[in-house]
């Protein structure tokens, strides 16, 4: 399966759209690609994970340190998971949930919802 990261701007924030298994391999260039959009002053980062169908442990090692790295620096990061999270099968909820970590981020099912600043996540 291929592996790609796209970015689009929307207003203040960068949104990084992921396909594919986020993986051993696979991790390090969203880990570069998240340090990337940070060190050219970008501090309100969504990651589009609705098209990851595996994640690993070395993605959720991604995905939190993407959250220390923005929080860091005031910033905030946000992720979109499928509407209806782990009853629609989403891999990577199935996985944050289970972890025990879902919590810890701002989940969104779509990239209105995550870039309107008057939304409020769904619950963990």
């Amino acid at each position: 399966m291929t592996f790609t990261v796209t970015d689009q701007e929307h207003d203040e924030w960068t949104v990084l759209r992921v396909s594919g298994e986020l993986d051993l391999v696979t991790s390090p260039v969203l880990r570069q690609r998240v340090h990337d959009v940070v060190a050219e002053g970008g501090h309100r980062l969504v990651l589009d994970l609705s098209e990851v169908w595996f994640c690993d442990s070395s993605g959720v090692g991604v995905l939190i340190a993407s959250r220390r790295l923005l929080r860091s620096c005031q910033g905030s990061l946000r992720l979109i998971l499928p509407a209806r999270g782990a009853a629609d099968g989403s891999h990577v909820n199935k996985v944050l949930g289970a972890l025990g970590v879902r919590r810890l981020f701002d989940i969104h099912p779509d990239v209105p919802s995550a870039v309107d600043e008057d939304s409020r996540p769904l619950s963990a």
